[in-house]
């Protein structure tokens, strides 16, 4: 993973507690953010698309709030919150806009609503969007894995299969979320902290050793804002037999 930019970072972290760095951090990143709208929009904010605009601001400002040194670079963590609060506002105006004048028949000789005779581009555009953020977040997710020497193929073999195991991983989590200097040591020396872990979240040490991998991606996933790798990771786990663990 890319270290983040010193300089960028002790920004964010005044910006934090004090609004007129926050103002002035937006004001110097608005390029930033108006590309990271064009993306998504494929226009200029100009072209109709102001609102979206004000929508990445306000989550660019979200992402300095949130921001923490182990979730990497600032404006890769940022880019996510803004593209995933783009598709948020995205699917709830299309939830909203014009329902009653779509299920009204298009006059007294016509009985089929208007909905069920045009195709559907808003719920493509969004399969679309969703598409694209998916892919991204993977490709830096693995990238991230990549650095500790990890593959998707491999956390899924290692994930555990027991119930019971499975809870003592969330023990682990639950644990690391109150310490974020181990995850901080995790990144910067690419090791699982076991001795640590293991004592702090009063889980066999053998069990974090069996399952390092699986833990690895974990850790990184739920600390580092990757929402959809979350999701993911949540059901990874198969049906079949036990583990023996």
């Amino acid at each position: 993973m890319t270290a983040p930019s010193p300089e960028l970072v002790d920004q964010v972290m005044a910006a934090k507690v004090d609004s007129q760095a926050a103002d002035a951090l937006i004001a110097q990143y608005m390029p930033f953010i108006r590309n990271e709208t064009i993306k998504f929009t494929h226009a200029p904010p100009e072209y109709g698309h102001e609102d979206e605009l004000s929508i990445a601001m306000f989550a660019f400002y979200q992402a300095m709030l949130s921001y923490q040194r182990i979730k990497g670079p600032f404006l890769a963590y940022a880019a996510r919150i803004i593209r995933h609060r783009l598709i948020d506002e995205y699917r709830k105006q299309q939830r909203h806009s014009g329902v009653i004048s779509l299920y009204q028949p298009q006059s007294q000789e016509e009985e089929v609503p208007l909905l069920e005779q045009i195709p559907d581009h808003g719920a493509d555009m969004a399969s679309h969007q969703q598409r694209m953020a998916s892919q991204e977040e993977i490709a830096e997710f693995s990238a991230q894995l990549e650095t500790f020497g990890i593959t998707f193929s491999q956390v899924a073999d290692n994930c555990p299969k027991q119930e019971r195991t499975l809870q003592a991983c969330r023990q682990v989590l639950a644990y690391a979320r109150t310490a974020p200097q181990l995850l901080d040591q995790m990144v910067a020396t690419k090791r699982l902290p076991l001795a640590e872990l293991s004592q702090g979240a009063k889980v066999e040490r053998k069990t974090l050793e069996r399952h390092r991998k699986y833990l690895v991606a974990i850790l990184l996933a739920f600390t580092n804002g990757y929402e959809i790798i979350r999701g993911h990771l949540c059901h990874i786990h198969t049906e079949k037999g036990g583990d023996g663990q």
